[in-house]
Formats: structure tokens, sequence, C-alpha cells
């Protein structure tokens, strides 16, 4: 079976509501292979929730997790392809 190209890329997620973060930590888990980092920063002066995923995946695997990210209310995603 041949192995699909991977890139790298970052994930950055803002939580604005915060009732979703185990819902955003499952998808993390559930992506967890594919995972190099993360960070995460709580900003309390905005209540809000900032993280960085950085991904080695094939780019439908990154597209998938942006986007089922971004899907979740009060939680927005965007992804940050490297370009090789």
């Amino acid at each position: 079976m041949e192995e699909k190209e991977t890139r790298i890329a970052v994930i950055g997620i803002i939580i604005e509501d915060k009732s979703r973060a185990e819902q955003v930590n499952g998808l993390l888990h559930q992506y967890g292979q594919y995972i190099i980092g993360r960070m995460g920063l709580p900003y309390e002066k905005k209540q809000v929730n900032i993280i960085s995923i950085v991904v080695d995946a094939p780019a439908d695997i990154i597209s998938a997790l942006s986007g089922k990210l971004g899907r979740l209310p009060g939680v927005s995603s965007k992804a940050l392809y490297s370009k090789n």
C-alpha cells in the first residue's frame, strides 16, 4: 500500500464558547497520531482560549480536522500549510 504524501501545517483554534472545549479536545485526541505539538493559551481578558496545533498529515486529513473544529458552535479554526 502506498503511503500518502504529508504536509506540515499549523491549525489555529479560537474557542469562544468554553463549553465546547471537551469536544475540541476529543477531536484533537481522535487526530492525535498526526499532531507534532500543541500550545494552548487561556486569554481571560477576552474570555477565549487560543490553541495552536502543528500537524504532519495528508492535506485531506488536515482539512478534515480544521473543518470539523470550525463547524463546532463557538469555535473558529483555520489551517496554514507549509509550501512543501
